[in-house]
């Protein structure tokens, strides 16, 4: 390694650590390359962050965010909200139950977890402490069900990792069904558990009658569809993923009209929050591109394809250990760019050791959602916590049962290939 990728590399993790924006420090970090070589031309950064946002992939970016902030918007949350009591109101937890169960569903909807912590942080969290539930206990069941979102199709993370790895982003979206519901059911368990030790009740102990349940059921139908005309429009070459991310909008749209709580300024207000999104993901995309080509240029890929297999050619090995940086990493780097960086790093010694595609990027997804959750610089964990007001320390304690979940559905996603590659096989 040059002594300038070093420095490249070093500041680029400095800007990190005390929270200059993450398109800024990679940018940082990159610009310091080409000052420090001048045989390199430094047009290539321009070039760099320029084209890499022209992918026609990541157009879906843009679609699916606009699709979830109109959901938000029209009132589809909370008749999803009210179809997830009907499922859980007789399991121990109750509105915790709700919550889980609420954010699988609305991943097939935002596909953006920080949105969706934010969303049920105002909404449910209140709701869960008058039923008697501790405010530490609210706040971590809805920080650790919002990491399900970006695991459910339409997921932004699937999108962008399908994007750098050119590997299919329908089958991510398939399998991501699989991981999601993985995950959703490991917390309701757990919810589950605690509730029943700590004596949080039931919102009901009767069965509702079909009269009482199908107004609802009716409400929600034509949400809990766009999923289906998703993976299902994917699947079938109707569309490709990024045309599925339109046919989002148009259907989000439909519905806010339909509902009657979608007008003009509602329209112009979502139109702006998707623009300051989708702005933020791209400029950490072409950051990333251009740190991506200067990795590639240093041999970096190769030289850590090297170093793997002389340390071991078990591909078990290397998942395990992989596991152990990315857990590292993610508790420092945010999830998004992390990502960026380190999946045109990682891929090529995954493939290397015969990992099948969809496994690997489907384990490296679910690590950068654990790191979401994971102190020091968590992202749901501050989201949730400036909303709710709960103390991190108090966060932390809270969450032990929930990591030692999420540690166990790691180990099994990276042993038992089948859980990420099962419906991916069935339906392709």
């Amino acid at each position: 390694m040059s002594i300038q990728i070093a420095v490249a590399l070093a500041l680029m993790m400095v800007l990190l650590f005390i929270k200059v924006p993450v398109f800024l420090s990679i940018i940082g970090g990159t610009a310091v390359y080409f000052l420090l070589n001048p045989d390199v031309g430094s047009m290539i950064l321009g070039q760099r962050l320029v084209s890499s946002v022209q992918s026609l992939s990541l157009l879906a970016i843009p679609f699916f965010v606009c699709s979830g902030v109109f959901m938000n918007y029209s009132g589809v949350t909370r008749r999803i909200m009210a179809l997830c009591d009907i499922l859980t109101g007789r399991l121990w937890g109750g509105l915790a139950q709700v919550n889980v169960l609420l954010s699988t569903l609305m991943g097939g909807l935002s596909g953006s977890s920080l949105a969706d912590a934010a969303m049920e942080a105002r909404m449910l969290v209140p709701e869960m402490e008058k039923k008697g539930m501790s405010k530490e206990f609210s706040s971590v069941v809805t920080a650790a069900s919002a990491m399900i979102t970006p695991l459910i199709p339409p997921g932004i993370a699937m999108i962008l990792c399908g994007s750098l790895a050119n590997v299919s982003i329908g089958k991510l979206f398939v399998s991501g069904i699989g991981v999601g519901l993985l995950l959703c059911v490991g917390e309701m368990v757990t919810v589950s558990i605690i509730s029943k030790k700590r004596g949080y009740a039931p919102s009901r102990n009767h069965r509702l009658t079909w009269s009482e349940a199908a107004p609802v059921v009716r409400e929600a139908i034509l949400p809990m569809c766009l999923p289906v005309i998703i993976i299902g429009g994917v699947r079938l070459g109707v569309f490709t993923a990024t045309e599925a991310g339109a046919v989002a909008v148009v259907y989000s749209v439909l519905l806010g009209l339909l509902y009657k709580e979608l007008d003009w300024k509602t329209i112009k207000n979502g139109l702006q929050e998707t623009v300051f999104s989708t702005a933020s993901i791209m400029l950490i995309i072409g950051a990333a591109n251009a740190l991506s080509w200067v990795l590639t240029k240093e041999r970096i890929p190769q030289m850590l394809t090297e170093g793997m297999l002389e340390v071991s050619d078990n591909k078990y090995v290397f998942l395990i250990l992989m596991n152990l940086f990315l857990l590292f990493v993610g508790m420092f780097v945010e999830g998004n760019a992390a990502m960026i960086i380190l999946v045109p790093l990682l891929f090529p010694i995954a493939m290397n050791y015969g990992i099948n595609e969809v496994q690997f990027l489907m384990v490296f997804i679910f690590n950068m959602a654990i790191g979401s959750l994971s102190p020091p610089m968590g992202t749901l964990m501050f989201v949730v916590c400036s909303e709710t007001k709960c103390k991190l320390k108090d966060f932390i304690v809270e969450s032990i049962p929930f990591y030692i979940v999420l540690i166990a559905e790691l180990l099994a996603l990276t042993f038992i290939p089948i859980l990420t590659t099962g419906l991916v096989d069935l339906l392709y």
